[in-house]
C-alpha cells in the first residue's frame, strides 16, 4: 500500500504522467502518484470485461472509494485507494466522483449524444486530475478557471492521440470526425491552452506541477491542426527529443 506501487503502476500504464511526476518536487510525487493511480485503475475499468454490469459495479467501487475518503471513514484495502486517501485531503477529493461517472461512456458502444456530451466527457475526465492536484498542492480557488481550460485541452490532447484505439475497439469517439471538424477541435484546444497560460499568474508555484502533466498538448493539437489525418492514422507525433527538451524546461522554469 506505498506510493512505491503506485509510482511503478504509472511507470507501467501512463508513460507521459509518470515523466511529468518525475519532473516534479518529492513533495509533489506524494500527490501526483496515487492520484494518477487512480486514473489509471478508472481508466481501465470499462477495458478489462466485455460484461457491462460488471465493468460498471468496478467503476462503482471507486465511486465508493471516492465517498469513503470525503467522509473521512477508513477506506478499504488497496494498493491505490490507501495511498490516494493519505495524499488528497477529503474536502478536496469530491471532484473526482465526476471523472469514475464519465468513464462509463466507455463501457458501452453509443456514441456521443451531442457536442455538449462530448465537451463534458473531456472535461470530466481530465479536469479533475488537474484541479484535485493543484488545490491539494496549494492553489486557491481562484485559479479554478485556469485549471480548467488547461486540463480541458490536455484531455483532448490525449483524446486524440486514443481515436485510433477507440475506433478499432468498436467506438464512436467523435460527434463529426470531418478534417474541418477537427481542425476546428484542435483550435478550441489551443485557445483554451491560450487562455489558461494568459492566467498563469493566478497558479501558485508550489501547485505547478499539477499541470505538468500536458507537456505534449500543444505539439499534439498543433500537429492534429495542420494535417487532421493524422488523429485517424493514429500518426500524431510521439513524445520524441524535442518534447522531452519541453519537459525539461518546463520543470526547470515552471512555464507550462
Amino acid at each position: 500500500m506505498s506510493l512505491q506501487a503506485c509510482a511503478e503502476l504509472v511507470a507501467r500504464g501512463d508513460p507521459d504522467r509518470f515523466r511529468a511526476a518525475m519532473a516534479s518536487p518529492l513533495a509533489a510525487r506524494q500527490i501526483l502518484f496515487p492520484l494518477y493511480a487512480f486514473n489509471i485503475e478508472v481508466s481501465r475499468a470499462p477495458w478489462v470485461t466485455d460484461e457491462p454490469l460488471i465493468a460498471e459495479m468496478r467503476l462503482q467501487f471507486w465511486r465508493d472509494v471516492v465517498e469513503e475518503i470525503a467522509a473521512g471513514k477508513t477506506t478499504r484495502a488497496h494498493e491505490v485507494a490507501q495511498p490516494l486517501a493519505a495524499a488528497i485531503p477529503a474536502d478536496l477529493i469530491g471532484p473526482l466522483d465526476a471523472l469514475v461517472a464519465a468513464r462509463r461512456w466507455d463501457i458501452h458502444k453509443d456514441p456521443f449524444e451531442d457536442r455538449a456530451a462530448f465537451d463534458a466527457y473531456i472535461a470530466d475526465t481530465s479536469a479533475p486530475l488537474v484541479t484535485v492536484a493543484a488545490r491539494a498542492l496549494g492553489a486557491g480557488a481562484g485559479a479554478e478557471p485556469i485549471l480548467q481550460d488547461a486540463a480541458w485541452a490536455y484531455g483532448l490532447a490525449a483524446f486524440l492521440r486514443a481515436i485510433p484505439a477507440l475506433e478499432a475497439a468498436g467506438r464512436v469517439p467523435l460527434v463529426e470526425g470531418t478534417p474541418d471538424a477537427l481542425r476546428a477541435l484542435a483550435q478550441e484546444g489551443l485557445a483554451r491552452l491560450a487562455r489558461a497560460r494568459a492566467g498563469r499568474a493566478m497558479v501558485a508555484r508550489h501547485a505547478l506541477p499539477a499541470l505538468y502533466a500536458g507537456w505534449r498538448a500543444e505539439p499534439t493539437l498543433k500537429a492534429a491542426l495542420a494535417d487532421p489525418r493524422l488523429v485517424a492514422s493514429g500518426q500524431l507525433p510521439g513524445a520524441g527529443l524535442r518534447d522531452s527538451l519541453r519537459l525539461a524546461r518546463l520543470a526547470a522554469t515552471g512555464r507550462w
